[in-house]
Formats: structure tokens, sequence, C-alpha cells
């Protein structure tokens, strides 16, 4: 499978937080899947750690990108496709990183990692792994 971590999944990957489900620990460490983690995330977690919102993870700064790489993960960055395609997504989810991160999904036919309801909302057709 090609899947997508949401911004909570990779933190909650990088913190081997209690909160990342068995399903989705099982199925980004399982070398036969393709494990993507978009710059969105990492511009969100940039942004909301910068206003105080949430802790940064070590290395964010310098490092995080090699220690992403190293885990078997590849880095997804935003294109074109990526931005247009919020456009004509239905407005079951409003925060504007998850929509990108949705259309992303969309754009490159990837299974989110998610435990956020509305990425599974009927409207976006989206296979989501919690």
């Amino acid at each position: 499978m090609r899947l997508l971590l949401d911004t909570c999944t990779l933190l909650w990957f990088l913190r081997d937080d209690a909160e990342l489900s068995e399903t989705a620990s099982i199925a980004i460490e399982d070398p036969s899947n393709e494990v993507f983690v978009s710059t969105v995330s990492i511009w969100e977690i940039a942004i909301k750690a910068g206003i105080g919102k949430i802790k940064a993870p070590d290395l964010l700064e310098s490092g995080l990108e090699q220690k992403l790489e190293s885990s078997g993960f590849t880095i997804l960055n935003i294109n074109y496709r990526h931005a247009a395609g919020v456009y004509k997504l239905p407005r079951a989810h409003s925060d504007p990183f998850d929509r990108l991160l949705i259309s992303q999904c969309h754009a490159e036919k990837l299974v989110a990692i998610t435990n956020d309801s509305h990425w599974s909302a009927p409207e976006y057709g989206l296979k989501v792994l919690w």
C-alpha cells in the first residue's frame, strides 16, 4: 500500500506515542508499504509550534528530513495538482492543512493514516486506516 501520514499520526510516530493505533503502527512499519510524509505536515508543525500550540519534534529545523528518510519515508512535496485539487473538494472538512493532505491522497492515490473522522466522510471517497 501507498500510505500518507496525517500530521498527528506523524507526530505520534516520532514521539513513539501510545495515541498511535496498533493498526497504524503495523502499517507504517510494514516494509512492503510505501509511506509518505507531506511537506504540508512539516509546514503545519512549524506554524503550530511557532505559535506555541504544539511542541515541535526534535530536529525540526535540521535533521528531521534525514530522520524521516532513514525511517524509509518518502517526502511528498506540494505540486500544482495538489493545490488546485483543494478547489473541488467537498466541504466536509474546513482545516486548510487537512484539505491539502486530502487532495494529495486523491492526486497520488494514497491511503490516509489518520484518526480524524472528517477524512472518512463518504464524499471524500478516501481509504482511511486507523
